[in-house]
């Protein structure tokens, strides 16, 4: 990890930023344009993954496609000492994940508002063949003026994209807590991908927690595939039938049953008393149905299983007595 001080290529570091997945982040000062920036720099463990430097060169090209204030802006990209890098506009904010560690649960009004922000962004990146397919508070910086601006575009899937294979990332590319189902069976989504990660959030903004949760990962990805989505109106005061039935939208299990397109989604988020408050019921209905749920059934097959092996156990000891 680079020091305070040090120099890398024309950028003299100023401070580490974070870590995320296969990088380390810093606030730099670039000696050559005299302005601070943010350099992204692989981690040791990446140093020498071919495929390092076609992330980083796709996720310039993205940020270089769009214009957006939503969008964090790619300024270049880079070689030294054999190590890639990539260089972009430094954002003056704090991340949605630090908001939420504030203030959460924050109000219908304050959440719809942030969240109308990075949909209209989003909105911006489909538009232009662009999917992020890792939205979380911890990508989203939003600025002193209230203005959310989406970063981290490494695992962006653009038109005629081939798959990329990193030595050091696992094959489902993607936070859990956000991640929609087609994602955790290994498929590559689409912009309803988006729109799932995106009704993860405005669930954690209105309650302080993702709607799905576990122990480990492989929990919370079961819970994903497997599990009810829980009423908002039930699980939080002040949040409206219509509301909820917006997020129960987003959070639909299959692809087809989310809002078709991101265009889609503000218009509903725009005009919420027209969203269908009976998919709420349709919720319910499912959880009262637990017993039929595979998960009910495994967990009810094992039971019986060691039930059985107990009750030969006992047969056996019997026998030999």
């Amino acid at each position: 990890m680079l020091q305070i001080g040090d120099q890398f290529d024309h950028f003299q570091i100023r401070a580490h930023i974070a870590k995320g997945g296969m990088s380390d982040i810093y606030r730099a000062y670039d000696l050559l344009s005299g302005k601070e920036v943010v350099l992204k720099i692989p981690d040791a463990m990446s140093i020498g993954d071919p495929a390092q430097y076609e992330r980083f060169q796709r996720e310039l090209d993205v940020m270089r496609t769009l214009d957006h204030p939503a969008i964090q802006k790619g300024t270049g990209s880079g070689t030294y000492n054999n190590t890639p890098y990539l260089v972009t506009e430094l954002i003056d904010g704090r991340s949605m994940r630090d908001l939420i560690k504030e203030k959460a649960p924050l109000s219908p009004e304050e959440s719809i508002e942030l969240i109308r922000k990075v949909a209209d962004g989003l909105a911006h990146c489909h538009d232009h063949g662009i999917i992020h397919r890792d939205l979380k508070p911890e990508n989203i910086l939003i600025t002193a003026e209230g203005q959310p601006v989406i970063l981290d575009f490494g695992l962006a899937l653009t038109k005629g994209a081939h798959r990329v294979t990193y030595a050091n990332l696992t094959s489902a590319a993607g936070t859990p807590d956000y991640m929609a189902p087609e994602q955790i069976e290994g498929h590559r989504g689409d912009q309803r991908t988006d729109i799932y990660a995106l009704g993860i959030m405005l669930f954690e903004l209105l309650t302080g927690a993702p709607p799905f949760s576990g122990d480990n990962n492989l929990a919370v990805m079961a819970q994903h595939l497997k599990g009810g989505i829980p009423r908002l109106d039930k699980k939080q005061p002040g949040v409206s039938a219509h509301l909820a039935a917006f997020a129960a939208r987003c959070l639909q299990r299959e692809p087809e049953d989310r809002f078709p397109d991101m265009h889609a989604l503000l218009d509903a988020l725009d005009h919420l008393e027209s969203n269908d408050i009976s998919i709420l019921d349709r919720i319910a209905e499912r959880k009262s149905h637990f017993w039929h749920s595979p998960t009910f059934i495994a967990v009810g097959s094992a039971l019986l299983l060691l039930t059985a092996i107990v009750i030969l156990a006992f047969i056996l000891q019997a026998l030999h007595k």
